[in-house]
């Protein structure tokens, strides 16, 4: 894998990043890191917000710290989230990779995690106010992380 330049983010993936507040048992560990991301404890995720937490994501995945993120330091990172014991089918790490790998070599620089993020932050604000409701949340990782929709 090539070396890229340690930019930011990281989401969530990239994508990853999108979990609910809500506290039923599929979610309940993304609730504490959502909470962790709302700085401004207003119940809602600003731009600002979900791209700091997105690079920090970033950053956990990146285990060998090359500025890259791999399916397989994903699949590290993400083995014992709730989300992977998801009963719904989720998407691969290699297939949410695949989302936003800009120049298709198989991993995601920094660069692109924060783009890709930044797109999924768009897409989940449904009444563009700036600001992800726990139900925006919610409903855009459900879309966009389940292998229903591809």
């Amino acid at each position: 894998m090539k070396t890229f330049p340690t930019c930011t983010l990281a989401l969530t993936c990239t994508l990853a990043l999108s979990p609910a507040f809500a506290g039923d048992d599929e979610h309940k560990g993304h609730a504490s890191e959502l909470k962790m991301m709302d700085t401004d404890k207003d119940g809602r995720l600003s731009a600002a917000e979900h791209a700091m937490g997105a690079q920090k994501m970033f950053q956990k995945m990146d285990a060998d710290r090359d500025g890259g993120v791999t399916a397989d330091e994903m699949d590290a990172r993400h083995k014992d989230m709730p989300s992977s014991h998801s009963s719904k089918p989720m998407k691969s790490s290699a297939e949410k990779i695949k989302m936003i790998d800009a120049d298709g070599d198989g991993a995601i620089s920094a660069e692109e995690h924060e783009k890709g993020s930044q797109k999924m932050f768009s897409k989940m604000d449904k009444d563009q106010d700036g600001k992800l409701s726990q139900a925006e949340i919610q409903a855009g990782h459900d879309r966009m992380m389940t292998a229903e929709e591809k």
